[in-house]
């Protein structure tokens, strides 16, 4: 027995052991080789890639197309598993590999069109210009990896099979970043449907009006048409889905939107060194891996130190000794929903511009993982496509079609970024900005020259008189016509203002040739305290006033919204603890600190009075899309000055109640809920409690993956319109933060090879890896990293190098 025993204990021990020696190796095949010799085809000489403590590869090469052969091949062996979700996404191919859950995704995405776009958009390319030549070398490197080694875990789990990167899915995934900036999906049904549903009374708390010398400065303002009522009606519902979708494809498939930005570029006279500064964090939403991957290219002639995003050769940001650029969102609203009139007597006809003509329809299938494929029906009219097919099952009311300028643009984003990364002089700079069409972007740059400038680049529709495009327009009218676009020129820019800095902060710009430029800005707030502070004469830019200032928690936008409730606040708060809660608020300076309780206070108040005063005139998909606009952020503080306005009335109620009955409802509505949700004392309700950051793998909706692949919570500071803008929907705490700074990255011209930055999680999506998460907790607290140019700086901080040298050519037969 004894024998039988311990003969059963040693088998099992083997077989554990053997289970042990098995699970390390398979976890070991699949992390990023940094050192040591590889092979590449088509390589013409070695290049080298020393890695940095932080996993930054900084790669030189000889020649250009060995340059970003090399970069798509170590960018592949950090980040396949996101290249591949990122293209499904674009292109509607999701639920091939996760499932039905992603059936609306694709649906959204094939409807959006962007993969024909990308298909007819290829076709037409040179495919010998420098910035295509360098991206197909760029996508070859990945493939090389993908064909030499073993599936990322994530492909083994979710069985996906490997496939060819190409040109196509570039283009096609540019389609998806130009679509995450379409706020047009949440905010023009929302618009639309107060206007013709509600009243004109109810519209005027949101803010429509242009400011022709933009809003940090006080100025009058021009009103815009509200446009003509509708006469035909859309189906709300399938409406507000377009909204909650994009947002479910971003949690489900890990692939972050783009959400709003901080940059700035001040000149050498308002500087330490006498240099110009450059700084920016643009504003995405967060994921895991992170958006950016920085990496360190040179060769003869050319050097840079970049972020790149997924199936992307050109940095989308960058810098060298010379020169250096950030990017935030423009905001310009480059989408209309259009409202078509369907013939009577044909359902497959529209009217435009005084005729019926034929929709366009094709078919395609959405394949589904363990399901048999779906058959999509996809129309397109004069105007685009029919977006309401996306939700055809649910649609009962007039097509909508969607006009945007990415479809509707030759858009050579490829050779914009490709000559942005080497634009050493203002004219480069401008030149390069050009040829962005969509999605808008303001590009903030400056020179060790001495030269500064900011371009808000996009091509701007030609609309005709008096449309106000932040509804959905009449297809059978003229007031959904395009009559061209705008020169570049036209554009809202500077260049070496007198002033001595740039401020861009997704705000409505001063448009400098006095075009009015439709968009859905975000509040003023964050831009005027960065005003306020660059502004300053008295202050002399560095490093570390520059650090302050991307981590300052505070704005005036708090008190904006309490400051004309506090008298009916005062009036209807009479508990003691609950008085004491009320006194902190109205002394609360706005800053977001970890410790502080106002901030948390005064996020549940807010999204309390919302639901109060707004719910009961939306449905609940129209409130929830409401919660995630920036056109809720511009109501709220003129609905709280406004005591007059019908939202406060609850229409479902026989009485009217007044500011002061919702403010009581909200304020009681508040307490409750903090004292349910994160303690009955106050003492219990500190931000950092109320608000975290958990980095989120797209896997992770299994709980159980999610403690292996997710990394966080993390106490968070800052908060929503913010300078550290660690941002969430509006809604009941606690908040888990969804976007903020994607990096922060700050250069002092006077030595750029001193720069420093910061990646929110870490350089590799490979779990396991040293560098899947080696930089989120200093991110927490501010913390930022050097980003390493000088050729001593690299050798003294390299970890490792990997040299990639040419494969042996074939013997000769």
């Amino acid at each position: 027995m004894k024998l039988a025993l311990k003969i059963s204990l040693g088998t099992l021990l083997g077989l554990l052991l053997v289970a042990t020696i098995g699970g390390s190796w398979y976890v070991y095949s699949k992390q990023p080789k940094r050192s040591g010799e590889l092979t590449l085809e088509r390589l013409s000489a070695p290049v080298t890639v020393r890695y940095d403590e932080l996993g930054v590869p900084h790669i030189k090469a000889s020649k250009e197309s060995d340059l970003y052969r090399a970069l798509g091949y170590v960018h592949a062996q950090d980040r396949l598993f996101q290249m591949e979700m990122v293209r499904r996404l674009a292109q509607g191919e999701l639920a091939e590999v996760m499932g039905p859950k992603l059936i609306k995704t694709d649906r959204l995405f094939r409807t959006l069109g962007l993969r024909a776009h990308a298909i007819k958009t290829v076709a037409a390319m040179d495919l010998q210009s420098p910035a295509i030549q360098a991206q197909s070398a760029y996508l070859d490197g990945i493939n090389q990896f993908q064909a030499t080694h073993p599936a990322p875990i994530e492909f083994d789990m979710l069985g996906i099979p490997k496939r060819r990167f190409t040109l196509q899915d570039t283009v096609a995934v540019s389609g998806y970043l130009a679509y995450s900036f379409a706020a047009a999906f949440k905010t023009e049904p929302l618009l639309t449907f107060v206007r013709d549903e509600l009243s004109d009374d109810h519209l005027n708390i949101f803010d429509l009006e242009w400011n022709p010398q933009g809003v940090i400065e006080a100025a009058p303002k021009t009103a815009m048409n509200r446009s003509t009522p509708k006469t035909r009606t859309p189906d709300w519902h399938a409406l507000s889905q377009l909204a909650q979708v994009s947002q479910e494809a971003q949690t489900l498939a890990g692939v972050p939107l783009f959400e709003g930005s901080n940059a700035w570029a001040v000149s050498g006279q308002r500087t330490s060194s006498g240099k110009p500064m450059l700084a920016g964090d643009p504003h995405i939403g967060f994921s895991l891996p992170s958006v950016w991957y920085e990496a360190h290219l040179s060769m003869p002639g050319f050097e840079l130190y970049g972020n790149f995003q997924a199936l992307n050769a050109s940095a989308l940001l960058g810098h060298n000794q010379q020169f250096g650029w950030s990017l935030t969102m423009f905001q310009n609203d480059d989408l209309d929903l259009i409202i078509e009139k369907v013939n009577p007597a044909d359902p497959n006809q529209v009217w435009f511009q005084g005729e019926w003509v034929d929709l366009e329809t094709t078919e395609e299938l959405i394949k589904v993982k363990d399901l048999k494929p779906i058959k999509l029906t996809l129309q397109r009219s004069p105007h685009g496509p029919i977006i309401s097919n996306a939700f055809r099952d649910t649609l009962g009311g007039a097509p909508v079609a969607m006009w945007w300028t990415f479809l509707e643009t030759d858009n050579p984003l490829q050779e914009a970024f490709y000559e942005l990364n080497r634009a050493s002089t203002l004219a480069k700079a401008r030149d390069a900005a050009s040829k962005i069409h969509a999605p808008g972007l303001n590009v903030v740059w400056a020179s060790a020259s001495g030269d500064i400038g900011w371009w808000a680049a996009a091509k701007l529709p030609i609309r005709p008189a008096d449309v106000n495009p932040a509804f959905m327009l009449d297809g059978d009218s003229e007031e959904a016509d395009k009559l061209g676009f705008y020169r570049f020129s036209d554009n809202p820019q500077e260049e070496n203002p007198l002033r001595g800095y740039i401020v861009s902060a997704n705000h409505q710009p001063h448009s400098t040739s006095g075009l009015p430029v439709p968009g859905y800005y975000n509040p003023a707030d964050r831009a005027q305290a960065l005003e306020d502070r660059l502004g300053n004469d008295a202050l002399q830019w560095n490093q570390l006033n520059t650090e302050s200032l991307q981590l300052s928690t505070q704005t005036a936008y708090f008190w904006r919204v309490l400051g004309p409730l506090m008298p009916d606040l005062s009036d209807v708060v009479r508990d003691p603890l609950e008085r004491s809660v009320f006194d902190s608020l109205s002394q609360w300076d706005g800053q977001y600190t970890v410790q502080n309780i106002p901030p948390t206070v005064f996020t549940q108040f807010l999204y309390e009075l919302t639901r109060a005063a707004m719910a009961d005139e939306l449905d609940k998909a129209q409130f929830a899309n409401l919660l995630g606009t920036r056109a809720l952020d511009l109501a709220l503080p003129r609905l709280a000055s406004d005591e007059t306005s019908p939202w406060w009335d609850d229409i479902k109620t026989d009485k009217v109640e007044t500011r002061r009955d919702i403010v009581r409802i909200a304020w009681r509505a508040t307490i409750t809920h903090l004292q349910n949700t994160l303690g009955k004392s106050p003492n219990d309700w500190g931000w950092g409690h109320a608000h975290t950051l958990t980095h989120v793998h797209p896997l992770a909706k299994q709980k159980a993956l999610g403690t292996v692949f997710n990394v966080g919570p993390f106490d968070a500071p800052g908060g929503r319109e913010v300078p550290n803008n660690l941002s969430y929907p509006i809604g009941p705490a606690p908040w888990a933060v969804t976007y903020g700074p994607s990096t922060r990255r700050i250069i002092d011209f006077a030595d750029a090879s001193k720069a420093r930055g910061i990646n929110p999680v870490g350089q590799s999506g490979v779990l396991f890896d040293a560098h899947y998460s080696d930089q989120a907790a200093a991110y927490m607290v501010g913390g930022y990293m050097s980003q390493y140019l000088s050729e001593k700086d690299v050798a003294a901080n390299a970890r490792s190098t990997l040299t990639l040298k040419p494969a042996a050519a074939p013997a000769a037969k």
